[in-house]
């Protein structure tokens, strides 16, 4: 198995509160991985030192192959981001957007405006490039948004609770986008509050208090827990979370 996320005991702490409690768990190149947990669980605060944005308190994490405590620049350069809100500035155009966001990636410029097209019209946008942001429709901004995040083709790309929002049909087309991505090998890191995403994914982890407390494939997960859906699932785990 190709690993491009490794965890060990990853931890982290502020001051007597342990957010992130000692968890372990690896990801493959290609891999679309579910990351849940209830508000509260350390979903984010995980996610956060994943991408090199905090430093972990103690415990290990690769991606990338990079330390994510001493190596944070090399994992920001080999991977993409789109939050919740979405990282677009809704006052710039959508080509002028896609072009920021290359330029900060560091794609060469010679292949940016190529790029900038064939993405477009993947997206079937090409006829909203001179739109600005703040007038698409937010299923639209969130396809944009995502393929911004992996513009650069990153080996991995995190997304947090990405179709916020939207109806179910732009969610379906979302994730369309997203097996496009993991057909490519770029890695798939997603949190999400919508247990129908989660069967989705190859495997799911759910986070209670701080820890990983279980993990496996979605049917898998289905099967130990006794549960016909993984909402199911999720709500066996989470009635167990002592913090809120």
């Amino acid at each position: 198995m190709n690993t491009v996320i490794e965890t060990r005991d990853l931890t982290k702490k502020f001051g007597d509160f342990t957010a992130v409690d000692h968890i372990g768990f690896s990801v493959a190149k290609g891999e679309i991985f579910g990351f849940l947990g209830a508000n509260g669980a350390g979903k984010t605060t995980a996610m956060r030192m994943l991408c090199g944005l905090s430093k972990p308190t103690s415990g290990q994490g690769l991606v990338a192959g990079y330390d994510i405590a001493k190596q944070s620049e090399q994992v920001k350069k080999n991977i993409g981001y789109m939050s919740q809100k979405f990282s677009l500035y809704e006052d710039l155009r959508v080509g002028e957007n896609m072009r920021l966001y290359a330029g900060i990636y560091g794609v060469k410029d010679k292949l940016i405006n190529p790029k900038i097209d064939e993405t477009l019209a993947q997206l079937g946008l090409s006829a909203e490039k001179n739109t600005l942001v703040k007038e698409l429709p937010l299923g639209w901004k969130q396809k944009l948004a995502f393929s911004v995040a992996i513009f650069h083709e990153p080996q991995i790309v995190f997304l947090d609770e990405p179709t916020g929002g939207v109806d179910p049909i732009t969610r379906r087309q979302f994730w369309e986008l997203i097996y496009e991505a993991a057909g490519r090998g770029i890695t798939i890191f997603v949190t999400t509050h919508y247990m129908d995403e989660a069967e989705y994914c190859n495997r799911v982890s759910i986070m209670v208090d701080g820890r990983i407390d279980a993990l496996d494939t979605p049917a898998n997960l289905r099967k130990q827990f006794q549960a016909e859906n993984m909402d199911e699932v999720f709500r066996k785990l989470a009635r167990k979370a002592v913090r809120s």
